[in-house]
C-alpha cells in the first residue's frame, strides 16, 4: 500500500468531519435538506466520528501499525450512510439517495482501492 495514498484518504475524511462540525448547513443541504438544531447535533456527531476514526488511522499509519482495520471501518461508515439515506429517502430532498450513493460510494471505492493495495 502506498502510505501517501492512505494518508491522503484519511486526511480528506478528517477534513470532511471538521467541515461537518464547522459548517453543517453548507455541507448537507442537498443531502438532508435545510439543517435545524436537532439535525446539526447529529451532523456534529457524524463529524466527530469522521475525525476520530480517521485521525486514529493516521496515527496508526504514522507509527507503523496496521491501518487496514481503520480503512475497513471507513468503508463501513460510507456503506452505512448509503443505506440510511436510501431507507429514509422519502423525507429527503429529491435525488438525495442518488447523490449520497455517488459521493459515499466513491469514497468507499477509493478507500477500498487503497486497502487492496495494502
Amino acid at each position: 500500500m502506498k502510505r501517501s495514498a492512505a494518508l491522503t484518504v484519511l486526511g480528506l475524511r478528517v477534513a470532511y468531519g471538521a467541515a461537518l462540525i464547522a459548517v453543517p448547513d453548507k455541507m448537507v443541504k442537498s443531502w438532508l435538506g435545510p439543517a435545524n438544531d436537532p439535525l446539526r447535533v447529529s451532523l456534529r456527531g457524524l463529524g466527530a466520528r469522521e475525525i476520530g476514526i480517521h485521525t486514529a488511522g493516521i496515527v496508526v499509519l504514522l507509527t507503523g501499525g496496521d491501518v487496514r482495520p481503520w480503512l475497513i471501518v471507513s468503508i463501513a461508515g460510507d456503506l452505512n450512510d448509503i443505506a440510511a439515506t436510501a431507507i429514509g429517502r422519502s423525507g429527503l430532498p429529491e435525488k438525495s439517495a442518488v447523490k449520497t450513493a455517488a459521493a459515499a460510494g466513491g469514497s468507499a471505492a477509493l478507500t477500498a482501492a487503497v486497502l487492496a493495495a495494502s
